[in-house]
Order: C-alpha cells, then sequence, then structure tokens
C-alpha cells in the first residue's frame, strides 16, 4: 500500500503514531490488513501540486 502518499493519512499526536482517517467498517479493515485488496480502494492522492505539474 502507499500509505505515506495518501491524503488520509496523518500523525494523530494523541496516539503519537500514524494513522488512516478513512472511513471504513471491520470487514474492510480485514481485507486490508490481509492484503486482500490489490491496492486500498480508500487511497486519495495526498500531492497537493500534481495537477500544477501538469499543467507545466
Amino acid at each position: 500500500m502507499q500509505c505515506e502518499s495518501c491524503a488520509l493519512y496523518f500523525y494523530d499526536e494523541d496516539y503519537e503514531e500514524w494513522v488512516c482517517d478513512a472511513q471504513m467498517d471491520e470487514d474492510d479493515f480485514a481485507k486490508i490488513s490481509y492484503n486482500k485488496y490489490e491496492s486500498c480502494p480508500f487511497y486519495r492522492d495526498g500531492d497537493e501540486y500534481k495537477v500544477v505539474r501538469k499543467q507545466l
């Protein structure tokens, strides 16, 4: 998975660790945990400048 570049992946200061902020149910979490998905269905590109680079 590419969690490090996902817009939903952030550092939670309360837990002092990186967490995923996707709204998923237990079944989705189990599938992701056991690599049943080839790619994460909740992934959102966190690259804010991707559109700008395409315009250049």
